[in-house]
């Protein structure tokens, strides 16, 4: 049908001198098109400039508009397959032009109801989506960087596929819109060793494709592209994997993305594999019981938008946001997907992409009244159409109503009708439409609660757990109101009810998502109880607990409370776990999940006093070691496959500290030194070769950044290489040669009392025993000059002193007589002695067998050490802060005090300063004694 014969309605002219210059762009026009044309040309200078690029093309395509449109789609796809001339982008530029201007004349026109216009601006941008990535893979493929990808098969090479979200998604474009796309890829289609290849190839062409409809040229622009609803679009590539994206969505995704994915439908590329995507993706955003937590985020959502764009207080239409303000069409989006949410999972018939058509399916099954159902489809239509208006006058992409009456007039005029009825109609549905739905996301709806189960408690705490992310999903706050009376009956009957709830509050407000983790507390009742110990007891475990909650998993495995396995055993079983694992950062997530795990199980059993400080420390050490011994053949072989395997003998990594002397706390670093051995070698030999000064260079700062990267499942450790030689001036990694040159000749005595704990990791064994001879040797060697070591001792302490300031009360690891001091005169004793054993009483010992210190020494400074021992192993458990008594409370208070045998808080303190001091007497005794001894 010719488009004349369907004109409804005609805009009024606002600037008639544009608009009958307009007309002599389109000639020879009836009454109502020339009219039509008028009224477009002088409200929208947009309008009016398509018209004179395109009018040629414009007055035969009235005669069949849609036929028209679509004859400028099969142009499109000619020059996509070559078989017509032209540059795509140029192209798809004019088409784009042709398609604004009559789109925007049968939208003005009530040509085209609202559902046609929006559904045609919908389907060219799929058309162009399609077109503009199968030009941007072209290239990708001619020259072999995309694995197995041929050009017969391009639109499903390598399963890629766009989703099309938000409105492009429902149909529903609106006339400026940009494009909301997520991006991915099915891996599946390649061998693992193709798919680094296979997603840099895939990201190459996304971002091209993007650029082609982004950019702006004299031609114009086709759309702009938005790729940032794809999960974590800071940290995450413009194409995902599919499988990654479906582990986000599962673990981390939230009620607004299950809003967004109501509408996701794969709009190019491989649709099968898009659809299998949205298949998978069913579970997470279609829950099966009804879901009405979701009002909650949804009002939130809401809320923020309101206070992020500043759109709150009455509604008033100079400048209003006809997308985001009251009564807007988010609104009544909101409504509708909320409700859909809710009810979606039971019933699939709900589960459809447009609003229009979500309302009336929602009326008919009962969960809105078809009036009110009614009514916001009717104001919708009016706000869309009211939407593009705004957007035609510059082909400005925004929602917001003119700020100055002379705006708000050219608006009118382009609707066709007297600028005083426009206002008051726009202003009583903008009304109603607010009032129909702020009663649905009213705060309160829904939130009656029995509160049988919170006597006895903080209200005021209790109040607040429905804010935090854990309960902001439906499922959660399902399983938990079936977990709640049976948590704060258990908080209630622990020793500490108020401290114990308080720990609680900080442990759930922690949580990133609670799901799982309830599911998990249902299904094994015991765990409660084990969570109710630790936050009565231990907060800092509890909020360690928050960040990673996943660590629960190890103590449903069976052997949770097993003794323990020692450090071969745990180094055999990750290195297994690894060696199933094929990507690079799965591998670093493994060793990062498998280490929580295994150092939760330590906590909690120094927790309940199945071990003590003493034994914990060397099993935090058997975790630490079994990481780096698991984790260092990862990353050498990910580095070898670039660069080519390390040259000469290979590298080891060497534990320092309390880590070389295998004794750690919950809270420990690593102290590392790395030393490698290039033999008679230059270069390596991979596809990019390096010198062996940056090769090793660079392979330590993989291990390091292999340690430390936050990732999903957080960092492995911190890494201090400060004790390395030359401190943070020298390289990251030092040669053999250089090593034992530093040490022999330039090295100061601290550096050497830091060797009588180096320990060799992990990394060549030949190398490994060369080091350790050498180790033993400069000790012996060193070790001679009596007069120079206790004078570094010395000064040792005394920089020591000057740098950390005063210890307070409860400091257990500096200060006189305190940790570092007895360990620094226990390394003095050892070098000295030429002591190769690293453990502090091995190396007090020596310091007896020379004669530098008396049997009463070395029991004064084991009584010293021991305890501030136990007294750091506990804190670091219960705090990240120094001990305090309004920090660990009064259950922490009590495994302070078995762990140490003291009746009182105030007993242990004195014991401590007693035991320190006189540590700290001994240490300036025997200083003073071996100095005088050596003169």
């Amino acid at each position: 049908m010719d488009f004349v014969s369907r004109i409804t309605r005609l805009p009024h002219a606002f600037e008639p001198e544009r608009g009958r210059d307009a007309l002599e762009h389109v000639p020879d026009l009836s009454d109502d098109l020339a009219a039509l044309i008028k009224g477009a040309g002088g409200c929208s200078p947009y309008l009016s400039g398509l018209m004179a690029k395109e009018g040629a093309w414009l007055t035969p395509a009235f005669e069949n508009p849609e036929a028209a449109l679509e004859a400028e789609f099969d142009r499109l796809r000619a020059i996509s397959i070559g078989e017509a001339g032209g540059d795509l982008g140029d192209e798809m530029r004019r088409a784009k032009r042709r398609v604004a201007l009559m789109i925007a004349l049968a939208d003005l026109g009530g040509v085209w109801p609202l559902e046609q216009v929006t559904g045609r601006l919908t389907d060219f941008a799929d058309l162009v989506v399609g077109l503009a990535f199968r030009e941007a893979l072209k290239p990708e493929i001619r020259r072999g960087k995309l694995p197995g990808a041929t050009m017969e098969e391009l639109d499903q090479s390598g399963g890629w596929v766009a989703l099309a979200m938000g409105k492009m998604g429902a149909g529903e474009l609106n006339y400026s819109s940009d494009v909301d796309l997520i991006c991915l890829f099915d891996e599946t289609r390649f061998q693992p060793d193709d798919f680094h290849d296979a997603r840099s190839s895939l990201v190459r062409a996304t971002r091209k494709m993007s650029g082609l409809l982004n950019d702006l040229t004299g031609e114009g622009y086709v759309f702009r592209t938005d790729l940032r609803l794809r999960p974590d679009p800071a940290v995450t590539p413009v194409c995902m994997a599919m499988e990654a994206a479906e582990r986000y969505y599962e673990s981390l995704g939230r009620t607004w993305e299950r809003a967004a994915y109501i509408k996701a439908r794969p709009c190019a590329g491989d649709v099968e594999a898009g659809a299998r995507f949205l298949h998978a993706l069913k579970p997470f955003i279609w829950r099966k019981h009804l879901d009405f937590a979701a009002i909650r985020d949804a009002h939130d959502m809401r809320l923020r938008i309101r206070e992020h764009k500043g759109l709150g207080g009455a509604i008033t239409l100079p400048g209003h946001d006809m997308k985001l303000g009251r009564g807007g069409i988010r609104e009544i989006e909101f409504f509708t997907q909320t409700r859909q949410i809710i009810a979606g999972g039971r019933d699939p018939d709900l589960r459809v992409r447009g609003t229009v058509e979500g309302l009336s399916l929602l009326a008919q099954k009962g969960w809105v009244e078809q009036a009110h159902a009614d009514t916001l489809t009717d104001h919708y239509r009016a706000h869309r159409e009211v939407e593009h208006r705004i957007q035609m006058v510059n082909d400005a992409q925004t929602h917001r109503l003119p700020k100055t009456e002379e705006g708000i007039a050219r608006i009118a005029a382009m609707m066709g009708v007297e600028q005083a009825v426009f206002e008051q109609r726009l202003h009583e549905r903008l009304e109603e439409v607010h009032e129909l739905t702020e009663g649905f996301f009213a705060p309160d709806a829904g939130a009656a609660r029995a509160e049988t189960e919170e006597d006895g408690h903080d209200r005021e705490i209790l109040a607040r757990w429905p804010s935090y992310p854990a309960l902001r999903s439906a499922r959660a706050v399902e399983i938990f109101d079936r977990l709640r009376p049976e948590i704060l009956r258990r908080l209630k009957d622990s020793a500490h009810p108020e401290e114990a709830l308080i720990a609680f509050d900080g442990f759930l407000k922690g949580l990133p998502a609670g799901v799982q983790l309830f599911s998990l507390f249902e299904a094994n009742p015991p765990l409660v109880d084990l969570l109710v110990d630790i936050v009565g007891t231990a907060p800092a475990l509890a909020r360690y607990l928050a960040r990673h909650s996943g660590v629960f998993d190890a103590v449903i495995g069976g052997d949770f409370f097993a003794p323990w396995p020692g450090g071969a055993t745990l180094t055999e079983e990750l290195t297994g776990k690894l060696a199933n694992e094929n990507d690079y950062e799965d591998r670093l997530d493994r060793v990062r999940r498998w280490a929580k795990e295994w150092r939760f199980r330590v906590g909690v059993h120094h927790l309940r006093g199945l071990i003590d400080a003493e034994e914990a420390g060397r099993q935090y050490a058997d975790v630490a070691d079994a990481s780096l011994r698991a984790l260092w053949p990862v990353v050498v072989e990910q580095f070898a496959a670039k660069h080519g395997d390390p040259p000469g003998r290979g590298a080891c990594v060497l534990g320092m500290g309390s880590l070389g002397a295998q004794r750690l706390n919950a809270e420990s670093d690593l102290d590392l030194i790395v030393i490698y051995d290039p033999g008679e070698a230059e270069m390596s030999d991979g596809r990019r070769p390096l010198a062996v000064r940056p090769y090793y260079a660079r392979l330590t700062q993989a291990m390091i950044t292999a340690m430390t990267a936050p990732m999903a499942e957080g960092k492995l450790y911190e890494v201090d290489m400060r004790l390395r030689p030359s401190g943070n001036q020298g390289p990251v990694a030092t040669s053999w040669a250089s090593f034992r040159a530093y040490q022999s000749d330039e090295a100061w005595a601290w550096e050497h009392l830091a060797m009588t704990r180096a320990r060799v990791v992990t990394g060549d064994e030949s190398l490994g025993a060369d080091i350790e001879s050498f180790r033993v040797a400069l000790l012996r060697e060193k070790g001679r000059d009596r007069d120079a070591v206790l004078r570094g001792l010395g000064d040792m302490r005394n920089r020591i002193a000057a740098a950390k300031g005063a210890s307070g009360r409860w400091a257990a690891k500096l200060g006189p007589g305190r940790l570092q001091d007895v360990e620094l005169c226990a390394q003095a004793g050892a070098l000295i002695g030429g002591v190769a054993e690293r453990d502090i009483g091995a190396a007090l010992d020596g310091g007896v067998a020379i004669g530098w210190l008396t049997d009463a020494d070395r029991a004064a400074l084991g009584a010293a050490y021991g305890l501030c021992w136990k007294v750091q192993g506990v804190s670091k458990l219960l705090t990240e802060k120094p001990v305090a008594e309004d920090e660990i409370g009064t259950g922490g208070a009590a495994m302070l005090l078995r762990e140490t045998g003291c009746e009182s808080m105030d007993a242990l303190a004195a014991q401590l300063d007693e035991r320190c001091g006189a540590a700290a007497e001994v240490i300036d005794t025997a200083i003073a004694r071996g100095l005088e001894a050596a003169s």
